[in-house]
């Protein structure tokens, strides 16, 4: 393993580092890479972000975004840049798995790995380990990593503040899920001060859907959803054949769930999807329901109690059945 005094004094020389995140990166896994990446270029580092696939087109404002590496594209580069770093930062995953091919790329490789994640259970690939389940975001931990671990408060510049608030932002529900204490308010008025104009933001991130994304929205809506009141739980299902007929790209998904969680009274909420290679499904709860528990236990997945996801090999019907199937066992909690 590595120690936090070896990684600060590797830090102080030049080092060729590479930064990764996972499949799908959504506003956390952006913000967390360019964050630190908007930081660590201040110290002469050689830095590339590289992504096991691409991203939605609003984060594409971000600072450093056209300095990002998309896996699936330039796989052969990617590669090289992976065998030729010294430090590796793992961000906002904590399973290889989580990063498709790109994972067995990053275990081959010589470079010292370093972890920084907030979800449950991870695994042993790392020399470094910065976690904590308790974190809002992982955003939230590259703050603290670089003003606590690292000293380097005064590197928080307008192009990290940006990335860190657009992470933690997201990844809080836009500052409402429970993990947003009041230390995540200091740390958040903090990237303000540094330059983070918070409705700006707000704007680039939420306010800037295409006009076939709003029709989609209004498909699964009216169309799709299902509400299952005697579990009081809602049911969104989604086709691929929809996906095509709606023009759904990258990120245009994100958040269909949230609507369906914010009707009165219903405490779970699942979005299925059909897609080429498997169905996925994401999981949204209220209190203290155990979304990630029936992730991991029945659809391959996990990730926190009130945010979660999973995939399954059977088809749209067959998954969305098994997950009704299973909404009797949680009855007691669901109706409480």
């Amino acid at each position: 393993m590595l120690e936090i005094a070896s990684l600060k004094q590797l830090l102080t020389q030049p080092q060729k580092i590479v930064i990764t995140t996972h499949h799908k990166p959504d506003g956390d896994a952006m913000g967390s890479s360019l964050g630190l990446y908007n930081y660590l270029i201040q110290q002469g580092h050689h830095v590339k972000v590289i992504t096991p696939t691409d991203y939605p087109d609003f984060l594409a404002w971000m600072p450093g975004n056209g300095d990002v590496l998309i896996y699936t594209t330039d796989t052969a580069l990617a590669a090289k840049y992976v065998d030729e770093a010294s430090l590796v930062f793992c961000l906002d995953f904590n399973t290889l798995s989580r990063i498709n091919e790109l994972g067995e790329v990053i275990r081959a490789a010589k470079a010292h790995k370093v972890m920084i994640d907030h979800h449950l259970e991870p695994e042993d690939f790392d020399d470094y380990r910065y976690w904590d389940i308790n974190a809002c975001a992982t955003a939230q931990l590259i703050y603290t990593f670089i003003t606590e671990e690292l000293h380097g408060e005064k590197y928080i510049n307008k192009d990290v503040a940006e990335c860190l608030y657009t992470g933690i932002m997201t990844d809080s529900g836009s500052f409402r899920f429970p993990g947003t204490t009041s230390a995540v308010h200091r740390i958040v008025a903090n990237l303000m001060d540094a330059g983070a104009v918070n409705w700006r933001i707000h704007e680039l991130v939420y306010s800037n859907s295409s006009e076939e994304r709003l029709r989609f929205l209004g498909h699964c809506l009216s169309e799709k959803l299902e509400v299952l009141h005697e579990f009081n739980t809602a049911v969104i299902t989604v086709t691929s054949e929809e996906l095509g007929r709606y023009h759904v790209k990258t990120g245009d998904t994100e958040g269909v769930v949230n609507y369906a969680l914010s009707i009165t009274g219903v405490r779970l909420a699942a979005f299925i999807v059909e897609r080429p290679d498997r169905v996925k499904l994401s999981l949204r709860s209220k209190g203290e329901f155990p979304a990630n528990e029936i992730c991991k236990k029945y659809f391959n997945g996990g990730g926190h109690r009130n945010a979660a996801g999973g995939h399954s090999e059977l088809n749209l019907q067959q998954v969305t059945d098994q997950f009704k199937s299973i909404l009797p066992e949680y009855k007691t909690l669901l109706i409480q």
